[in-house]
């Protein structure tokens, strides 16, 4: 079994599309389940890139191979059916938020959330001009608190360190470091060692040698997950940086599933 905690659907404004369609990709590495943010959502238009989403989603769970918006594929010949046990309940949404639009925001989580195929929150930090300091992103996790979902924050850096706070000192906040600070995985551990309601995910376009078993060696092994970035970086990335690390037994399938599972609530029957 494996979880992508980081995953997209739709096209990207950029020629970076390289996983190419979502069930397909998830196919060709094992990857079981995914849960994905709507690159409309994350770069230009939350409402309307959480509503596509939402329609592609609803698709999924009736089976359907729909029209281009209704495809979770997004119109690329990929049945919603076919692959490692069919379409259904494989896709997972995050609500996107932008923290400097939280009318639109509560409006989203409160419409998207209760479906059950809506299952945690994500914000990007630099194309919303909200990094971790600011009070724009505080208010923005404390609204994903009272939701009583997790959140996926973009983190590089020692912004990580920021985020560690913000999670500290928010009640019940629940926070994924995206990329675990990247160039940053040092101050990653800093953070997750300082607060056990922050996880961690290693997708990067770079591959640094070891970065995942030092991180691994000084994390509580509970606090680790798998993410991809697909479908901007194929997956190959993140599978090669993890099976590097020759991790095993417990921590081995904490960090491929059973984290994941277990934080957002998913079945994995």
């Amino acid at each position: 079994m494996i979880i992508d905690v980081h995953a997209h659907w739709g096209p990207w404004f950029f020629t970076m599309d390289v996983a190419g369609a979502t069930l397909a990709t998830m196919d060709r590495y094992g990857i079981d389940r995914a849960i994905v943010s709507s690159t409309e959502a994350v770069i230009y238009d939350a409402p309307a890139g959480n509503r596509a989403l939402a329609t592609a989603l609803n698709a999924q769970a009736n089976g359907e191979n729909g029209e281009r918006g209704g495809d979770p594929d997004n119109g690329r010949g990929d049945s919603p059916d076919g692959g490692r046990g069919g379409g259904r309940g494989r896709l997972y949404g995050y609500v996107t938020i932008n923290p400097r639009r939280l009318q639109e925001a509560v409006r989203d989580l409160a419409e998207y959330l209760p479906t059950g195929r809506f299952v945690g929150v994500k914000i990007h930090t630099d194309y919303t001009g909200s990094p971790a300091t600011s009070p724009q992103l505080r208010d923005a996790l404390e609204l994903v608190a009272s939701a009583g979902c997790p959140a996926l924050v973009h983190t590089w850096g020692r912004s990580v360190l920021d985020l560690a706070q913000v999670c500290l000192d928010t009640p019940g906040l629940r926070v994924i470091a995206g990329h675990m600070g990247a160039d940053g995985f040092r101050y990653a551990i800093e953070a997750a060692r300082a607060c056990d309601r922050l996880y961690l995910e290693p997708c990067w376009s770079h591959a640094p040698a070891g970065r995942i078993a030092e991180v691994a060696a000084n994390v509580d092994a509970r606090q680790l997950l798998f993410g991809t970035d697909a479908t901007l970086i194929d997956p190959s990335s993140a599978f090669g940086s993890v099976a590097a690390a020759n991790l095993t037994g417990e921590t081995a399938e904490r960090i491929a599933w059973r984290n994941a599972a277990e934080l957002f609530g998913l079945e994995t029957a």
